[in-house]
């Protein structure tokens, strides 16, 4: 089974552009808005930050472009393929809040993710992480010591485990650069689809060159990272604030093809995100 997101970038280098997106689409991922804030329930495939095809091809642009705003103020961010809450500040004072609790450590992230094999119980995983200066990837990380080390704790619930893959809640102590793939990997769960913190990464690489090909469908059973950001919640006496997105159809595509989840355990599942 072969499942592609309906914004899926198509075969060919070009991957490496960001996707377009359509100024009627924008509007429908929108979670909650008011004076201070927009959250966005991202999909997969479509980056935050400014791209050089234009105002379209992010978020943030795009976000500029339907509000009429010269300037928002990312206050979370996620990976290209990851989908789920991205938050923007409309205004200064509002991000300056938003940040100060951030800084503060008054915020708490919880995800989805499908891993490859069955979690067996719940798991702290409590490594440093550091670049990978093994791979030929630069932006890859890896558990690890060192000067250039930072502490990384993950925790990983497995929810439903079943035919050798595992739902996962995984709830983030601190927010490091890939976190949630790198634990992930060195638990020996690698999230699906993940083509950098996989098997191989350089099906990473042959991703980049060649985009989306047969050898790749073959060696992942998803085109994207199976991780979704599913809730963002701020804890600061001034601000107290929660941002939640839905299990993202991709996803629960796979949990009820793969894990045999039916609609009833979903629902479960994700009532556990709250």
């Amino acid at each position: 089974m072969e499942i592609v997101p309906a914004n899926f970038p198509p075969p060919g280098p070009q991957v490496l552009n960001a996707p377009l997106i359509k100024p009627d689409e924008l509007p429908t991922w929108v979670v909650e808005r008011d004076a201070d804030f927009v959250a966005f329930n991202k999909p997969g495939w479509v980056v935050c930050h400014p791209s050089k095809n234009g105002p379209w091809s992010s978020l943030i642009g795009a976000a500029r472009e339907w509000l009429g705003a010269e300037t928002l103020h990312l206050v979370s961010r996620l990976d290209r393929e990851t989908s789920g809450i991205i938050l923007v500040a409309l205004n200064h004072a509002a991000a300056s809040v938003a940040q100060k609790a951030v800084e503060h450590r008054q915020v708490s992230k919880t995800y989805f993710a499908i891993l490859e094999g069955e979690l067996p119980e719940p798991r702290l995983v409590d490594t440093p992480l550091r670049p990978d200066t093994s791979s030929d990837i630069v932006v890859k990380q890896c558990v690890g010591d060192g000067a250039d080390a930072q502490t990384a704790v993950t925790f990983f619930e497995p929810l439903c485990r079943r035919n050798g893959y595992t739902l996962a809640r995984v709830a983030l102590h601190t927010g490091r650069k890939h976190q949630i793939r790198a634990h992930a990997q060195h638990i020996g769960h690698c999230v699906v689809g993940d083509k950098l913190y996989g098997k191989n990464d350089h099906l990473y690489l042959e991703f980049c060159r060649e985009g989306w090909t047969p050898h790749l469908a073959r060696e992942l059973e998803l085109p994207r990272q199976a991780l979704h950001a599913a809730k963002l919640q701020f804890r600061s006496p001034k601000f107290s604030r929660t941002f939640s997105a839905p299990l993202p159809q991709d996803m629960r595509d796979f949990c009820r093809d793969k894990l045999g989840m039916s609609p009833a355990e979903l629902a479960a599942a994700e009532a556990l995100a709250d």
